[in-house]
């Protein structure tokens, strides 16, 4: 959608400051007719209903580039409708703007002055004396006071008076045709394309002035009329324009090409309704896309606020549902499914606890008459944000707002709310009402000119009091005092948003380097532009400081962002976009005064350079104009007509208003408004094209959910087809998600296996899983009748569980199939753990970690997500229809069948990989775990008679030593999450007379993910067989689920690297009897080079995304088996004498040599190297020899390389081992150590991973002290 300052529609728009005129209020012709869509209760008092408006009349008919919406101007000019008053009321005006935004994205602008006018028709008054008559006897049948108070209260619009006795109601709100006068609302209004707001209220304040007025105005209301809709031009970019009002002239101004586009709203007011650290989270939440439900009774607070604050995003746009003033009879637009950000007047009396709203997991609630902020449970800080805060306090400051906003309004100070000067207290609305007779003097009851100066000087907290002023000061004094505090006003204005801009101009200072440009021309692009990446978002995130990532990562997957970046690459074939352009010069800018090198990335706070500057034009603008419009003159009308009578608005002469047939116009006016439309015409150039306006538009609604609601239109046929938007959009979303994950997943893990480059990043793809919360929680919202809490699907979860009164029967899952695979496979006794969507429920609600049902829907959808059962259990919570009956309406999407299946069927499609995204976010949560010991039933034993021990680690931790019951392979226990399981330690103390225990693998399962690791072993444990050893380290492979072999091995996530299989690390080949199968030379080589390589890559990852270091140096491929895979090449015997001979007894015979035998060499340096390098080596053996752990050889030996490569040594050893004498006596001339040259190449090869710091498992080297 189009910002503030965009132009209003394609094509060559004529360049008229106002295009249409309008009048809304009651049709004398129709009558009193309710308004039932604005949902009021008939019991109320008659005064207090609302009745339907009318568009009385518009001027012109129409215009072609601006087509007149009829319907949406009548709801948006009044709301809620027609308001009744007698003389006992308040009857002060209120002034609004609304704005209208067409499906490509343009808006219009609506300004509005609503008054109070006398009913002359006696049919009318007639009317509303029945209906209080009707009214008191309904009451008097029965019905209670109180309870027709409180409707009463409920129902009164937002400049009635508390009524808290009945008696002041019945004063109050009661009509008798005979003693009272009837007033209703009318509303005066200018449509325009863009948003002068001072200026049009201005205007409409001085035709109202004259109505009042008990002197006819100087020249017919038509002649004003007529000047602003056909004789006032837009002013041309950066300069300003004077025009004429019924007693004064009006001022305006706009930016230029190059400076912020155009936001005539108050900044200042924001600051001071909501307070700097509200305001601050309220724009995040903005620009993260989340829900924005603003609530005020006052209509223009409302379009003040939103309009603000997306004025802020420069060079960013809201790209959704964009509606700052709900009328009531689109209330039902709340359940919309999508980002919005929308406005909803409350009602006196009400609080937020009464408001029901059908979203509010993803939901920014802001209430503005209470200063009250309700933030979205899950959402990142904006970088830098202290320091953000004080540099905008700072200039806030300096113009006397206070950082904390206006917190001072009592209910007391409400309810003493006089005629007119409450909003001259509280608000400044009619702060620019002018001040030249007599008469607006009696209608403010007060000079307004002094009364603005008392809302300016609030701030500064001075008091103003009109009677002290003295004589002297004069209204000429006083006007131009008040010039002045506008001026201030508006530079406060440009500083503000100079400030915001700043942020994103350092942030983004180099986002064109990641801007990826692969199409050739425009046609191609927008042909295939939802296939491609637009934007290299992993590049982008590794080049940023650290704590901007956790919002940068949400960031940059919003819809505004993806815009942002298609406008980049489109301005290679078009005109840029007027808000990209300003953004690029300024980055150019920022880089021609070294402000930040293009290569440097600081999370060094930046402060705005600019502000002087930016108030600098906006001054010499104001205070030089550049142009005047024609004077009001006397139209060609008939006699008798323009007619005046104080109080009524007049009728108007239709035929002068329709068309400009003024002969007074100057040459030079027309001059001008030529240029602008040559100027606008060739900024539109492009659009001229049919066929590329509409791949255009598809281009930028890409992504979009819905365009902007239709007002003109509330048929049920027109509700029920904005909903199947809403169900088509949410559909598409979830494909695109879908397909996102799907593919960014798979191919991070193409890259684990060696193929491309990362396009993902844990904190990227953490991102994605949250958005598909969002998403889901959207889904299951909408079309909501019953909800309990703020998550819509939490509740539906609990509510399906609250009626499953029978045992739940096992699913058929292939999930539950995969432990009976295993079974037959590994011989594992695991029991089936069953799928159960009441089980995982229970396994949320037992977390009491988690506070709120937002957080359980959310840990719910990524306990399934990780389990591969999301799509299941969502079909299975859809399947109970009465159930989804009862909770949704009938165009709900969960209850369109086929739109359903195709949701589920893309959830489906996420099977095809591993997340761990429940295990790696809830990490201090109990987990039971259940292991299983599974021995080799042929070669041993099944059980050991000694007393067998366990510990199991993982990623975030390990559970220490846990004995294992005598005469049991099986048990269970508890601990706080361990992540995902690295190592098993197991072991025994070899007593009893069957000690000896050849192990099969260790099964461990997480009994709530459903994870299953199988540790393999292959190994004796005891004294005297295999390498000695008592206790042995395993390292663990992730068993994949069936379900993800059904759907097809081509898209299997790779299986974690597993210990080395028992063939090769048995220094045994003589048990084969053969000794096939050994790796040539050149595969050892590549070996070591691929395992120091996995290294390497691991330390240039984030820390974070870094996983399990010790699946690198002792997995399969990991570097103890390369290094072992060296030093058994050329072995001369694994078996002397009967005897098993492995690669520690080499390294004991070295270190025996090395403390007995002096070497000399041919340089002392030299000397001193071998002497230093020889007594650390045989340091650390001893160490590990003497270690009070009963570890056998193989396990010395893996101990050995992960203490050298922790400490940087293994270069300095393999030397001095490849030199020793004991070599020739164990190794044939072949071996690889024996190779001058290879020893050379390994060490050159080992030294590429001295610079890492190396931080082992605690299991690996416990005992060994070095």
């Amino acid at each position: 959608m189009s910002g503030s300052g965009a132009a209003p529609g394609p094509g060559p728009a004529p360049s008229r400051f106002a295009h249409y005129f309008v009048l809304c209020g009651i049709d004398s012709d129709s009558g009193l007719e309710p308004d039932e869509l604005a949902g009021e209760n008939f019991d109320q008092s008659p005064l207090r209903r609302t009745f339907k408006s009318r568009v009385l009349a518009h001027y012109p008919q129409n215009v072609e580039w601006n087509p007149f919406d009829q319907d949406a101007v009548n709801m948006l000019c009044m709301p809620k409708g027609l308001s009744f008053r007698t003389q006992k009321d308040s009857r002060d005006a209120q002034f609004h703007s609304f704005i209208i935004t067409r499906e490509d994205g343009s808006r219009t602008y609506g300004f509005v002055l609503t008054f109070f006018e006398e009913v002359t028709s006696k049919a009318i008054c007639t009317a509303m004396h029945t209906l209080y008559q009707m009214h008191n006897a309904e009451r008097g049948r029965g019905a209670r006071a109180s309870s027709s108070g409180s409707l009463d209260s409920l129902g009164g619009g937002p400049d009635e008076g508390d009524a808290t006795s009945l008696a002041k109601l019945q004063r109050v709100d009661s009509y008798d045709i005979g003693r009272d006068t009837l007033y209703v609302s009318k509303s005066i209004c200018l449509i325009a394309p863009l948003p002068f707001m001072q200026a049009c209220k201005k205007f409409l304040l001085q035709l109202y002035q004259a109505v009042r007025s008990q002197q006819p105005p100087p020249l017919p209301l038509e002649s004003y009329i007529h000047n602003i809709l056909y004789e006032v031009p837009l002013p041309p970019p950066g300069r300003s324009l004077k025009f004429y009002g019924v007693y004064e002239p009006v001022v305006c101004q706009r930016p230029g090409p190059n400076e912020l586009p155009l936001s005539d709203y108050p900044l200042w007011e924001v600051f001071e309704l909501l307070g700097l650290e509200n305001l601050v989270q309220l724009f995040t939440c903005v620009l993260l896309e989340m829900q924005i439900l603003l609530y005020s009774q006052d209509y223009q607070r409302l379009m003040t606020v939103a309009e603000g604050i997306t004025t802020l995003l420069f060079p960013f746009q809201w790209q959704h549902v964009y509606v700052p003033i709900l009328p009531a009879s689109l209330l039902h637009f709340l359940d919309a499914p999508v980002p919005y950000l929308m406005g909803l007047q409350s009602k006196e009396g009400t609080d937020r606890s009464k408001l029901e709203l059908p979203q509010e997991a993803n939901l920014c609630f802001v209430d503005i008459d209470n200063h009250f902020i309700e933030l979205p449970e899950e959402f990142p800080q904006f970088p830098n944000k202290l320091d953000f805060i004080q540099e905008i306090s700072e200039v806030l400051l300096q113009f006397g707002i206070p950082p904390e906003g206006s917190l001072r309004y009592s209910e007391s100070s409400l309810r003493l709310k006089s005629v007119v000067l409450k909003d001259l207290a509280n608000d400044r609305k009619n702060g620019n009402v002018s001040a030249s007779t007599a008469h607006v003097y009696e209608f403010l009851k007060g000079n307004e000119t002094i009364a603005r100066l008392q809302a300016l000087t609030r701030r500064t907290g001075v008091t103003v009091d009109p009677a002290a002023l003295p004589p002297c000061l004069s209204e000429k004094s006083l006007k131009l005092q008040c010039e002045e505090a506008e001026m201030r006003d508006y530079k406060l204005n440009v500083q503000l948003r100079e400030v915001f801009a700043n942020r994103f101009t350092q942030m983004f200072a180099d986002y064109e380097a990641f801007v990826i440009q692969t199409a050739q021309d425009l046609e191609s692009w927008l042909t295939n532009r939802e296939q491609m990446q637009n934007f290299d978002k992993a590049s982008f995130l590794s080049d940023q400081p650290e704590p901007y990532l956790p919002f940068l990562s949400h960031f940059i997957e919003t819809q505004m962002f993806a815009t942002f970046v298609d406008n980049k690459i489109m301005s290679q074939w078009e005109e840029k976009d007027p808000l990209l352009r300003v953004f690029d010069s300024r980055i150019e800018k920022l880089r021609l005064y070294n402000v930040r090198a293009p290569v440097l990335r600081t999370s060094i706070y930046q402060r705005c350079s600019t502000l002087k500057e930016a108030a600098q034009a906006i001054e010499q603008r104001l205070l030089k104009l550049d142009h005047s419009a024609v004077h009001p003159h006397l139209l060609d009308m008939k006699i008798g007509q323009g007619r005046y009578e104080p109080g009524f608005f007049p009728r108007l002469q239709a035929d002068v208003l329709t068309t400009n047939n003024n002969r007074w116009v100057s040459r030079s006016a027309t001059a001008q408004r030529r240029k602008d439309r040559l100027r606008q015409h060739s900024e539109h150039v492009g659009l001229d094209n049919d066929l590329r306006e509409k791949y255009m538009q598809e281009a930028r609604s890409l992504g979009k959910n819905l365009r902007q609601p239709k007002l003109s239109d509330l048929s049920p046929a027109v509700i029920a087809q904005t909903n199947w938007k809403f169900v088509e959009g949410l559909l598409k979303e979830c494909r695109l998600k879908t397909k996102r994950m799907l593919v960014e997943k798979m191919g991070h893990e193409a890259v684990e296996l060696g193929h491309g480059e990362a396009h993902i990043t844990g904190l990227e793809e953490n991102t994605l899983i949250a958005s598909l919360c969002d998403l889901l929680e959207r889904i299951w919202s909408h079309g909501l009748l019953v909800k309990q809490g703020k998550s819509a699907l939490w509740s539906h979860l609990v509510q399906y569980q609250d009626r499953d009164e029978k045992p739940e029967p096992p699913a058929e899952s292939p999930v539950s199939l995969g432990p009976e695979r295993r079974k037959s496979e590994s011989g594992s006794s695991l029991p089936t753990l069953r799928v159960s969507l009441i089980q995982d429920i229970r396994h949320i609600q037992n977390m009491s970690e988690i506070k709120t049902d937002v957080g359980r829907a959310r840990a719910w959808i990524r306990l399934s997500l990780e389990k591969k059962l999301l799509s299941q259990h969502l079909k299975q919570l859809g399947s109970r229809q009465p159930l989804t009956r009862k909770l949704y309406k009938r165009y709900a999407f969960l209850r369109c069948e086929e739109e359903r299946e195709q949701f589920l069927y893309h959830l489906l499609s996420l099977n095809a990989v591993d997340y761990f995204c429940f295990t790696s976010v809830f990490t201090t949560i109990m987990i039971p775990y259940r292991s299983v010991i599974i021995p080799i039933k042929k070669l041993s034993n099944a059980i050991t008679t000694s007393n067998p021990w366990i510990c199991v680690s993982g990623e975030l931790g390990d559970t220490g030593v846990m004995q294992i019951p005598k005469n049991l392979l099986e048990m269970t226990f508890e601990c706080q999450n361990l992540g995902k399981l690295t190592t098993v330690q197991i072991g025994h103390d070899n007593s009893g007379l069957l000690a000896k225990w050849l192990v099969d693998c260790v099964v461990v399962r997480n009994e709530i993910t459903g994870h299953t690791y199988r540790f393999p072993c292959g190994r004796w444990l005891g004294k005297g067989i295999d390498d000695g050893s008592l206790e042995r380290i395993l390292i663990g492979e992730l068993i994949p689920s069936s379900a993800e072999e059904d759907l097809g091995k081509q898209c299997r996530t790779p299986p974690q690297q597993k210990s080395p299989p028992a063939a090769r690390r048995l220094s045994i080949p003589a048990l084969t009897g053969k000794m096939s199968g050994r790796p040539s030379a050149g595969q050892i080589q590549e070996g070591i080079g691929e395992a120091v390589n996995n290294l390497v890559k691991h330390f240039h990852k984030p820390e974070k995304e870094r996983g399990s270091l010790t699946v690198l140096l002792c997995g399969e491929s990991g570097l103890v088996a390369a290094l072992e895979q060296v030093f058994h090449h050329g072995f001369k015997s694994a078996r002397l004498f009967h005897k098993n001979v492995f690669i520690w007894d080499f390294i004991e015979k070295a270190v025996a040599y090395f403390e007995t035998t002096d070497q000399v060499e041919d340089s002392e340096d030299e000397v001193l190297i071998q002497k230093s390098s020889c007594k650390t080596f045989c340091h650390y053996v001893n160490a590990i020899n003497t270690a009070p752990r009963h570890i056998g050889k193989d396990g010395k030996f893996q101990i050995l390389v992960c203490l050298g490569t922790r400490d940087h040594l293994l270069p300095q050893w393999i030397p001095v081992l490849a030199e020793c004498p004991a070599i020739t006596r164990m190794y044939e001339e072949s071996a690889l150590l024996r190779d001058h040259m290879t020893v050379n190449s390994l060490i050159r090869v080992l030294q590429a991973i001295q610079d890492f710091h190396i931080v082992l498992e605690g299991s690996l080297v416990k005992g060994v002290d070095v």
